[in-house]
């Protein structure tokens, strides 16, 4: 799979069918002066549906206790919290973040309409333009307007490798991991880069620009790997899917190799039974690996980073019989940065009272890509937020910094 200024899953004859833990890059070769200096948006997806209510708790809402008898996160276990809300006890590893104001949330967000189909909600999260014709990933139309020219200006890491989100002309490239990123079937005896490079050496740039962009891929991606890498300041990454990206991540920004947006998927939160049993285990990883992503970065790295999680909708007030819970609509969102102002829970709360839901699911009072725009437009340097989520304002929920 690949997309660099041709159509994604495009092929080059075969050749790249021998790429090994990728989709397609390139090294990316900025001019002087025309260098990116935004800060590079992490895109976590948490998929299959994240309970926002059980990771920043609402615990100033009497009406959370009694929808959740058996499943409720007790007041005396928060932490991080105020009057308000607090924190699920297994965010722990994040709870320095959050006291120093680098981490922060914004409840209540999702999009304008629910919908809860995971595949047709998660379209249409990472399409993020409602009734209109666009079929571009935001992603895509992000670095396109930022003027990307080359797929490290935009990666995916990880096993699950999301593709609409980054669907569009901009080019990308789906890494598995960077060690992985290999020629597969090249050897001394089977010189495949310099057969391709010497088979296009004089033709035309439409011709030999993707095998071009290719070969200089696995150059940058053979000096990455020839560096190695260590985690700095003592930073401990998980051993996990979620741990392995985000450390992935953080090499790529420290590499300076030109990154203007990283995404990273993460699922299995999908919880409609026993949910006790499973969400601890699963927001401990979470958290400790965004925990050693921020610790891995140090102040100046997370300096220029903002993290944003997004998830294809939120889970039902109430519990199932199951001790679980069903699809349901408003969720929560984690934003994690140097020149975030956290340690707080952003957005306008609705309430959990019977009247102020909708259709007994947490009500939506901030959609999520006026988030996203915020971030842009302040962080990123995006001025036409609207090209990005057309008819979407950027929030202003003073979230990070200029």
């Amino acid at each position: 799979m690949m997309n660099c200024g041709c159509k994604r899953r495009t092929l080059l004859g075969g050749a790249l069918a021998g790429l090994t833990g990728a989709m397609l890059s390139t090294r990316l070769a900025f001019a002087a002066g025309d260098r990116y200096d935004g800060d590079v948006l992490v895109l976590v997806s948490l998929r299959g549906g994240f309970d926002g209510l059980s990771a920043v708790v609402p615990a100033g809402d009497a009406a959370y206790y009694q929808a959740r008898p058996g499943i409720a996160v007790p007041k005396a276990r928060l932490i991080g919290g105020d009057r308000s809300f607090g924190l699920h006890p297994a965010l722990a590893p994040l709870l320095p973040f959050w006291k120093s104001g680098r981490l922060g949330a914004v409840h209540a967000v999702g999009m304008p309409a629910p919908n809860r189909s995971h595949f047709a909600a998660m379209e249409e999260l990472e399409r993020a333009a409602p009734g209109t014709s666009t079929r571009t990933g935001w992603l895509d139309r992000m670095v396109g307007g930022l003027g990307g020219a080359d797929p490290f200006s935009a990666v995916s890491v990880g096993q699950a490798r999301p593709a609409r989100v980054l669907d569009g002309p901009a080019p990308d490239v789906g890494l598995s991991s960077v060690d992985a990123f290999v020629l597969n079937g090249e050897s001394d005896a089977k010189p495949i880069a310099a057969t391709m490079a010497a088979l296009y050496a004089d033709a035309p740039a439409a011709l030999a620009g993707t095998a071009t962009r290719l070969l200089d891929a696995l150059d940058t991606a053979r000096d990455l790997q020839a560096a190695g890498y260590t985690p700095a300041n003592g930073a401990a990454y998980p051993d996990s899917e979620l741990g392995h990206a985000l450390r992935d991540v953080a090499r790529l920004v420290k590499s300076d190799v030109g990154l203007m947006t990283a995404t990273v998927d993460v699922g299995d939160w999908d919880m409609h039974e026993n949910l006790n049993r499973r969400m601890p285990g699963q927001l401990a990883d979470f958290a400790a690996a965004l925990a050693a992503f921020a610790t891995d970065l140090g102040p100046a790295g997370l300096g220029r980073v903002t993290l944003v999680t997004i998830s294809e909708f939120g889970r039902r007030v109430t519990e199932n019989g199951s001790g679980g819970l069903d699809h349901g609509y408003g969720n929560a969102m984690f934003v994690l940065g140097g020149h975030v102002r956290g340690g707080r829970v952003h957005g306008r709360w609705p309430g959990l009272a019977p009247a102020k839901l909708v259709g007994g699911d947490l009500a939506v009072t901030t959609d999520y890509r006026s988030v996203i725009a915020e971030i842009l437009r302040t962080r990123c340097g995006v001025n036409d937020t609207a090209a990005i989520f057309p008819g979407v304002e950027p929030a202003n929920l003073g979230l990070v910094t200029s």
